[in-house]
């Protein structure tokens, strides 16, 4: 039953959109959804590929639990919402090599015992060693973080001081570089390499990220799960489930303006001049937007700015049909380049697409053993999704077909380097720019996971889920806790148990996003992200 006086518009439906307006829906609000494109699921987009359509997003499920709480809260099951599969092996990693040194292979396990034996046998007994050793610090810089960081609204040194102690936050070592915390970890430069990656999946660079990132081994190692049909699957799921739940969506609509009546939201002004009321507002657009004014001149003052020099990394895309030919294949691929420093600078310093850069490949319809789906054998094709970091300078850089086809050619030579020599169906490719994410997500500039953690301070500078503004409450990766589909559900789940607890609603459903754990193993899928 609908509380009367009681309304909130939600502004933009991906992961965190939807969460919010699912976890206010079900205390009795009235919530309408507003999303500018034609499709729900913000990032978590496909594109169509001949007769079929590819994940043209974030290729990643993580932390199963803060799904398994939203359903459990609106009386579902997530095993009834969307159907999910256990990746055993998480990811295969392959590497330039050279005339002395041919590319080898890598496997990375959901158990910690298989990769370490997997790393043994690649790199060497000491080499495993160190590995065990590194994911015993992951875990506990997770269990330093997680309550006063995660699941908190507003995340401040001071707090987490507070929270964690003196003791447990300086052992995660706050201060220093994931790169420079990797070298003391590993002795051998491609591990290095493989687990500096992580700090791209907020879109930063190793040599500026902090070390704290290290924890996404632990949250990896904690499962990750293969979605059947894709990831824009479960983001049409969450929206079927909102309609169920009471949730008015409005697509191809766009909000042109957040309306205050002094310092609190009246409602909000879209595109056809059609005026919504609103008692709260959950912006899920980036935050960028927001403080460019995108969404009102008087709103914008809710946002901090965010310095073109500090956006994180964009991207250059590319989704079709094709075949590996003999390389082996796993639903998830990364395969690195072997100047490893020179493609960050490129991206960052120089502000260029990268000369040679790692490459990610999902392949869609293999499971992550590698064997492909029946519906791709009887095709004769799989569909795939491929990668490169990119600078995030869609705002002012062309990215025309001659610097398209020069990038694809130097990673396609990269790949066959790899021993992956890629086929493309050209009539089913899809490339994706910079510039094409700066017009799907406007004042972004490309940049896919709002700013980048570059510095110890970078946590703290994303925006809080309150802001100044009463009524508005920001949600998505641009905020606070962070990008990626789980934290922008977290941001998401924040926002709306923010936004009762201002109203003096009470919450008996309300528990903070509940610690990774191993106990439970359901599925497990294996993934990287596109952030």
């Amino acid at each position: 039953m609908k509380r009367a006086g009681e309304r909130i518009v939600v502004i933009g439906g991906g992961v965190a959109g939807l969460v919010s307006a699912l976890k206010l829906a079900a205390r009795g609000l009235e919530v309408t959804l507003v999303e500018r494109q034609s499709h729900l699921g913000g990032k978590m987009r496909a594109l169509p590929a001949g007769d079929t359509a590819i994940d043209a997003g974030p290729t990643v499920f993580t932390m199963r639990q803060v799904f398994d709480e939203l359903a459990q809260e609106l009386g579902e099951r997530l095993e009834d919402i969307v159907s999910l599969r256990p990746a055993d092996r998480l990811a295969r990693h392959a590497w330039d090599g050279d005339d002395s040194a041919p590319a080898k292979r890598l496997d990375l396990f959901a158990d910690v015992t298989r990769s370490a034996e997997a790393i043994a046998a690649f790199s060497g007994p000491a080499e495993a060693k160190r590995y065990k050793a590194f994911t015993e610090e992951a875990r506990k810089i997770y269990a330093t973080l997680d309550r006063p960081f995660l699941r908190s609204p507003k995340a401040t040194p001071v707090g987490l001081m507070q929270h964690a102690g003196p003791k447990d936050l300086w052992g995660i070592k706050p201060f220093d570089r994931l790169w420079d915390a990797l070298g003391r970890h590993f002795h051998d430069p491609r591990l290095r390499q493989l687990f500096g990656r992580y700090a791209t999946y907020c879109g930063s660079s190793p040599f500026q990220a902090p070390a704290t990132l290290m924890l996404v081994a632990h949250v990896e190692q904690s499962g990750v799960w293969l979605i059947d049909g894709g990831m824009h699957t479960f983001a049409q799921a969450l929206a079927e489930l909102a309609q169920r739940h009471g949730v008015t969506l409005y697509t191809g609509r766009e909000v042109r303006e957040i309306e205050l009546a002094g310092n609190a939201v009246s409602g909000v002004r879209l595109d056809d001049g059609t005026h919504l009321q609103a008692d709260a507002v959950v912006c899920n657009a980036d935050v960028a937007a927001l403080a460019d004014g995108k969404l009102g001149r008087r709103a914008a003052r809710a946002a901090p700015q965010t310095p073109t020099e500090m956006r994180s990394l964009s991207a250059m895309t590319w989704t079709f049909l094709g075949s590996a030919g003999e390389f082996p294949l796993l639903h998830h691929n990364v395969l690195f380049c072997r100047d490893y420093k020179k493609e960050f600078a490129d991206i960052f310093d120089r502000r260029r697409l990268p000369d040679s850069g790692t490459v990610y490949i999902c392949a869609q319809d293999r499971s992550d053993g590698g064997e492909l789906s029946a519906a791709a054998r009887e095709r004769g094709s799989e569909r795939l999704f491929m990668l490169v970091n990119a600078p995030p300078t869609g705002d002012r850089d062309r990215f025309d077909e001659p610097e398209i086809t020069a990038c694809e050619e130097r990673h396609l030579a990269l790949l066959s380097r790899c021993n992956l020599d890629l086929s493309i169906d050209r009539s089913t490719c899809t490339v994706t720019t910079p510039k094409d994410f700066a017009r799907l997500f406007p004042g972004t500039g490309g940049a896919l996971y709002g700013r980048a953690s570059h510095g110890w301070r970078a946590s703290f500078q994303r925006p809080p889920i309150r802001t100044r503004l009463t009524g508005l409450y920001l949600a998505g990766g641009s905020a606070h806790p962070g990008p990626g589909v789980p934290m922008a559900a977290m941001s998401g789940r924040l926002a709306a148990e923010c936004l009762l607890a201002d109203w003096g609603i009470s919450d008996p459903t309300r528990t903070a996003p509940g610690s990774i754990s191993r106990s439970r193993r359901a599925a497990t899928s294996g993934g990287t992200s596109t952030r």
